[in-house]
């Protein structure tokens, strides 16, 4: 064993089950022998959003190639939130910003939507699902979120189902406080919910009346001041965590 550093986490697409190798993909092999210098018995976790987490050993390391030996299951798969975050592509960074903190605070779907006023149309949705990958590995999670393809607003709200609430952060000033929304929901068992987060600019007067129509619209306010895209969906996730969310429960 050439490391006593704590095992590393990995997301692999492959059936874990106990005895056997999981190959790992070029980059993971590169990082594990270039970056981490770990090397032959080093120990790994792999999880696949199905089977749980497991350990396992290095059989072999090099700069193109790398597997693991499944040795035994550490933790069953669990069961988490079906939280969707529904946001319009902003500039680089704060789009990734969005990607990897809404994965450490447990939203399973995020889904780009064009709005009227979005600036920044073109996503590269392979960057966003290697950061939600990464971000999964660092947290704990069980799963990696499905990172979806951007989509109009429109048409991803056309048939929405009526038992899943959708969160409209609203930033005219017109939604109901964030805590008197969520008190509302504490201890209910309301299945699915959504956030939808509106471009920079905001979103369109038509956009607001579209919304309000809808029977699963919640308008909600985040306070008297004007927050930034990536800021309003990192409050939104955060209250909804710990006042309705899987921070009730604690840590096991």
């Amino acid at each position: 064993m050439t490391s006593s550093s704590a095992p590393l986490r990995l997301y692999v697409p492959n059936d874990l089950v106990a005895g056997v190798e999981v190959d790992l993909s070029p980059d993971q092999a590169r990082y594990l022998a270039q970056v981490m210098r770990r090397g032959v018995d080093d120990p790994v976790l792999l999880f696949n959003g199905r089977d749980g987490e497991w350990s396992g050993g290095l059989v072999g390391v090099t700069k193109k190639s790398a597997a693991v030996l499944l040795e035994q299951q550490m933790r069953v798969q669990e069961v988490e939130c079906d939280l969707k975050l529904l946001f319009a592509p902003i500039k680089r960074n704060p789009t990734d910003l969005i990607v990897q903190k809404a994965t450490e605070l447990g939203v399973s779907v995020l889904q780009p939507v064009i709005t009227q006023r979005t600036n920044s149309d073109r996503v590269k949705t392979d960057r966003l699902r290697a950061i939600a990958m990464e971000a999964a590995e660092q947290c704990g999670r069980m799963i990696v979120p499905d990172v979806r393809e951007p989509a109009a607003l429109l048409q991803v709200i056309t048939d929405w189902p009526d038992d899943r609430v959708l969160f409209v952060m609203d930033e005219t000033g017109g939604g109901d406080p964030v805590a008197d929304v969520m008190a509302e929901h504490v201890g209910r068992n309301i299945g699915a919910a959504a956030f939808v987060i509106g471009p920079e600019g905001g979103f369109a007067d038509t956009e607001l009346d579209l919304l309000r129509s809808l029977p699963f619209s919640k308008f909600v306010s985040l306070g008297p001041r004007i927050l930034r895209a990536d800021t309003a969906a990192l409050a939104a996730l955060t209250c909804w965590q710990a006042l309705c969310g899987d921070w009730r429960r604690g840590s096991d």
